[in-house]
């Protein structure tokens, strides 16, 4: 069952997946939350994040307000802590100091707003003729909440210090590509989604948009690629940096992607607490935009746009349409891509030939986040819903796009239309790139 299918169900049948989607979310919580000791949970391990156990009492409080008091029309729980749970009042720097809830009353509310809201979810009118409920989307932007923030604290078991507590199963192998490019031809199509039950504000409305012919990286660049533009003197070297960027290379000091280590003449990575030899054939991760962008001008090319990107995703040009996936409308298999925490890490490049798109495209879906070169704007008629500070507070040109998800972004994340955005000097997110470029004349 996908989301895609949900107007299809009956209002049984909704509220089984809905109570699926939100099990399966909070095992996962749960997981991450467990894998560590009551130390380790409660600490902050990067000022750039929030300690774990503040994440876990977030999504707790996320449900109680939308699910529990808004759709359910319930009492409140615990109202006393909105404002210490509220993302936009204290910046995640000072969250340690606020005086958040143990570990044990942060599970015991947790779980109490889950039983609010399985009751809720048994009584709920999915025809009531309120938008927030139709097709269960208030369920589901809570279930698509709880997975980000999955995402979130995995990041922050990638910056925790300490013996690997984290395991699962290696990704497929890679294979050698058939072509390092792909010629895209360009067209009209539609971009975005109206039709996407759970999709949400700033992926919508669906537009049509016109894109010029333009080449694309087959894969995401590789480690192997990018190791030659360290060693060659990339981050030494201003010609390659936009201004801001080399400003930022020069005030953080970089000199090559996070979690690389240079000793004795070998580089290694470092990984959820395992420190292993670089693999040349995974793509790169941990990098800025402005490494991103750094390395596309060194090799001669640049990044692709989000339309771009987008058209490469979902445009079939035998017939004319644009499909849900690269695939087809099929939801996400193992088979297709790497996503859901299935395994650490993103898989090798050419693993999964069958998430290729109608061109030959591959990895757009999982693995990591692909930084674009665009700005997050709305699209023309836009709307906010449900509520502003989703997207609308964050529209200008602080934040850049990425697109297609993680190794770590759950299905029901990974929609072909969803916008990620963040800071363009983030490096402790899963986020990569592939490259693009224009055409040459005797390429059309």
């Amino acid at each position: 069952m996908s989301q895609h299918q949900l107007s299809d169900l009956t209002e049984e049948g909704l509220r089984a997946f809905v109570g699926e989607q939100l099990e399966r979310s909070r095992r996962r919580t749960a997981q991450l939350a467990d894998a560590v000791d009551v130390e380790d949970l409660v600490k902050q391990h990067s000022k750039l994040m929030s300690p774990l156990i503040w994440d876990y009492a977030h999504i707790g409080n996320q449900e109680e307000l939308w699910l529990v008091r808004d759709v359910g029309g319930r009492e409140p729980l615990r109202q006393d802590i909105d404002e210490l749970y509220d993302a936009f009042m204290h910046p995640r720097a000072d969250r340690p100091t606020l005086p958040l809830l143990g570990p044990v009353e942060t599970r015991a509310y947790v779980e109490e707003v889950r039983d609010k809201v399985l009751d809720v979810l048994d009584h709920v009118k999915f025809d009531g003729g309120r938008e927030l409920v139709d097709n269960g989307f208030a369920f589901g932007m809570i279930v698509q909440h709880e997975q980000q923030h999955d995402e979130t604290m995995l990041a922050t078991h990638q910056l925790r210090r300490g013996v690997p507590v984290l395991d699962a199963p290696p990704p497929p192998a890679g294979r050698r590509l058939p072509a390092p490019e792909v010629l895209v031809p360009g067209g009209v199509f539609e971009m975005g989604t109206s039709v996407e039950p759970w999709a949400l504000d700033n992926e919508r409305p669906a537009h049509a948009v016109r894109v010029a012919p333009y080449v694309i990286d087959t894969v995401p660049v590789s480690n192997g690629d990018y190791l030659r533009f360290v060693t060659g003197g990339g981050y030494q070297d201003p010609q390659w940096w936009s201004e801001t960027g080399w400003a930022h290379v020069q005030k953080a000091s970089l000199t090559g992607p996070r979690f690389w280590e240079l000793v004795d003449g070998d580089w290694w990575q470092l990984r959820f607490g395992k420190r292993s030899p670089l693999p040349l054939d995974e793509p790169v991760m941990h990098v800025c935009f402005y490494e991103a962008e750094a390395y596309a001008k060194w090799a001669g090319k640049r990044l692709p746009t989000e339309e771009e990107w987008e058209f490469a995703a979902r445009f079939d040009p035998a017939s004319g349409r644009t499909r849900r996936f690269p695939w087809g409308d099929e939801t996400p298999g193992p088979h297709h891509a790497n996503l859901g925490q299935r395994h650490l890490g993103p898989a090798p490049v050419g693993a999964y030939p069958a998430g290729a798109s109608p061109l030959g495209v591959e990895q757009l879906i999982g693995d990591l986040w692909e930084w674009t070169s665009s700005d997050f704007t709305p699209y023309p008629g836009f709307r906010a819903f449900p509520y502003d500070e989703y997207s609308l507070v964050f529209f200008g040109p602080d934040y850049k796009i990425l697109r297609g998800g993680s190794f770590a972004t759950d299905e029901v994340v990974a929609r072909s239309t969803f916008r990620n955005w963040d800071y363009p000097i983030r490096r402790q997110i899963f986020a990569g790139f592939r490259c693009a470029r224009d055409p040459r004349p005797e390429e059309l």
